[in-house]
């Protein structure tokens, strides 16, 4: 999700065209290719009134990113997703490849830019892409092996150039197929179960709920802040929104939509759930802030890149699918 997303927006920072304010990146690094940076306006000449400050008026909150804009993208996106995952089990295990590809091709493609770091793509983007597909139909055993195998074309694939940076760049492609697709794959074992599509629902809608309820709370009431350091947007007020939001929507889906669940393993679920992807979240804002950027792609006005809408969903993946599989089973 988005630094700005949590509290009330600052008056430094960035704005991108899209009209979302985030935070000024930490570092000289700066790209001004992918983001305007707000600079004061040109200094005038003072007026004869120039010594007569006049009543300021009171700042206006407003949300920190283009609502217009990030509303219909995420509604868009919602009847894919919906239309894929009750339609046809296998056209969601699409989607997700998918999104681990085009991800994938995000954090590398900044990698590149930033460090310098050439990750090899072509093995990357293939494993990921099998990765989720051998999680489907293979279990967890086949994640892994999809995992090791991906891991090895990594480093097989970059021998065929000068060894310099060698492990650099392959350290970065193993990284990256964990983080992306491995995270991902979890999605797809919850997709096996019989009641597949209600857990993989579930699992979305306590993510969206979780960060619904962190930048309703945090754009109200949001004053303490939780990971200045990291993401000076976010705030304790808007962790606490994301635990209760996420809590009572954990209760509703597991007592009416998951067979054999009950309310208070909901209520677990939430929490997990809003501990996992406050996380995540964080976890990508350091890797943004390393890299000196806003966002890691474009590809969606109002929301960023790909990555910008996995950042919480993929650590939120293993977390749900062991909470569901310690309380009603595999299915």
């Amino acid at each position: 999700m988005n630094d700005a997303s949590w509290g009330p927006p600052r008056a430094t920072g960035y704005l991108q065209p899209s009209g979302r304010a985030h935070d000024a990146p930490a570092g000289p690094a700066h790209d001004p290719g992918n983001a305007a940076q707000t600079r004061p306006m040109p200094s005038t000449p003072p007026g004869p009134d120039a010594r007569r400050p006049g009543p300021t008026p009171p700042a206006r909150k407003r949300a920190g990113r283009n609502l217009p804009a990030a509303i219909g993208v995420g509604l868009g996106l919602g009847a894919v997703v919906l239309a894929s995952l009750f339609v046809h089990k296998p056209v969601f295990v699409g989607v997700i490849a998918a999104a681990v590809v085009v991800g994938l091709w995000e954090l590398c493609s900044r990698l590149a830019e930033r460090k310098r770091i050439e990750v090899p793509l072509p093995p990357l983007l293939a494993g990921g892409a099998a990765m989720v597909v051998a999680g489907y139909l293979r279990g967890p055993a086949g994640a892994w092996v999809a995992m090791a195998l991906t891991a090895l074309a990594v480093l097989l694939w970059r021998m065929a150039r000068p060894p310099e940076n060698f492990l650099r760049d392959v350290t970065a492609g193993v990284f990256a197929a964990f983080y992306v697709p491995f995270l991902a794959t979890f999605v797809a074992l919850m997709l096996a179960a019989e009641d597949g599509p209600w857990r993989v629902f579930t699992f979305l809608l306590l993510t969206v709920v979780s960060d619904t309820g962190a930048y309703a709370v945090g754009w109200r009431l949001g004053r303490h802040k939780l990971a200045p350091r990291i993401s000076p947007g976010k705030t304790r007020e808007g962790l606490a929104g994301a635990v209760l939001f996420a809590m009572a929507a954990g209760a509703f889906c597991m007592e009416l939509l998951i067979d054999d669940g009950t309310w208070w393993q909901g209520l677990l679920l939430g929490l997990g759930v809003a501990a996992s992807a406050t996380l995540g979240d964080l976890g990508e804002s350091m890797i943004k802030r390393d890299l000196g950027i806003k966002d890691m792609g474009a590809l969606l006005p109002g929301h960023g890149g790909i990555m910008d809408r996995l950042d919480s969903l993929l650590p939120t993946a293993p977390v749900v699918w062991l909470l569901l599989l310690a309380f009603v089973g595999s299915g």
